[in-house]
Formats: structure tokens, C-alpha cells, sequence
């Protein structure tokens, strides 16, 4: 196996009579449609460097097995909104992990989904760092004990979000981390 060195984010939608080519026409509207991806769990690997879509999808060659954290949300009903997030938390310790997190539902806007998983995120690192907070204050307020901790240096999100489509069509949202060598 490897460990990757360099991870990119995207997000997109699609839209579809059948479900599946929703979810296809999703993957190609965040230009990941080429790759066999393979969804891992929630790990930021120590010296992994964020790089952007373009340069990433530079080192991926089609057909290639490519691992991600992917959050996605499909609907067939109009109207109803469907939003995709995946969370960053990285450590401020230069070699140690980080936690990234995906959600999924209905109900929120990009932004209010996108806190969401960078909350999950920030607060599973948190357990990992033994940074104690209360699970029950709003994420502003744990925010700030994070950061104001020295321990966790940056966190963030991608989102995606999206109003089912009308013409009894399915509506996919996908929000991805993807991980290349």
C-alpha cells in the first residue's frame, strides 16, 4: 500500500432520469467520472499537502484505483434540498494526522453542512489531542478553544448543495477528498 502525499477536494451535481447516471453525471461535473474511486475512511496522512483539483487530476491517469473521502446525497423529490460536505482538521504538530469527515442530508445550506463536517472533523481530532471541550457549545465556541489550544492549526470544508430537480428526475449532490501518490 501507500501513503498519500498530496489530497484535492471537489464537489459537484448531476442530474438524471435514473439514479445512477445522476450519480455519474455528479462525478463528472467535479471531473472525477474517469477514476475507480475507492472511499476510505477519515485519516489526513502526515505530510499529505493540499494541492488544487487541476494539479491533482494531473497525476491520475484514467481508469486508475484512486481512494477519496466521499460524502454524496441523492433525491427524486422536487424542490428538496440535498447537501454533500467533507470536513478538514489538521494538528499544528508538523508529522502527525489530521481528520477529515463527510456528511450527508437534507434541510441545510452549503455553508451550515459545510461547519457541520468541519465540526466533525475538528472534534474528532480534538479526541485524538486530548483537547477538552464541551460537545454540547456551539462549534464558534469549540472553535475557539481549539485553536486557542496551539494543537489544531487549520480546519475547512467543501460543499455541495442542490434543489431536487423537477420531471421526476433523481438529483445528486457529491462533496470528495481525493488522494493522489
Amino acid at each position: 500500500m501507500y501513503v498519500p502525499r498530496y489530497m484535492f477536494f471537489t464537489k459537484g451535481v448531476g442530474v438524471d432520469r435514473e439514479k445512477l447516471a445522476s450519480f455519474e453525471n455528479a462525478l463528472r461535473n467535479a471531473g472525477i467520472a474517469h477514476l475507480n474511486l475507492v472511499t476510505v475512511s477519515s485519516i489526513f496522512p502526515p505530510h499529505c499537502h493540499i494541492i488544487d483539483m487541476e494539479m491533482g487530476l494531473s497525476h491520475l491517469e484514467a481508469g486508475e484505483i484512486t481512494h477519496c473521502v466521499l460524502a454524496k446525497e441523492q433525491s427524486k423529490e422536487p424542490g428538496r434540498r440535498i447537501v454533500a460536505s467533507v470536513g478538514l482538521a489538521l494538528p499544528a504538530e508538523h508529522g502527525r494526522y489530521g481528520y477529515l469527515s463527510e456528511h450527508h442530508g437534507f434541510g441545510q445550506t452549503e455553508i451550515e453542512a459545510g461547519e457541520y463536517a468541519e465540526d466533525l472533523a475538528a472534534s474528532m481530532l480534538a479526541t485524538t489531542l486530548g483537547i477538552e471541550f464541551d460537545p454540547d457549545k456551539d462549534y464558534d465556541e469549540r472553535r475557539d478553544i481549539y485553536r486557542m489550544s496551539g494543537k489544531i492549526v487549520k480546519s475547512q470544508h467543501i460543499s455541495q448543495a442542490a434543489l431536487g430537480a423537477e420531471g421526476n428526475r433523481w438529483t445528486t449532490v457529491l462533496a470528495a477528498a481525493v488522494f493522489v501518490k
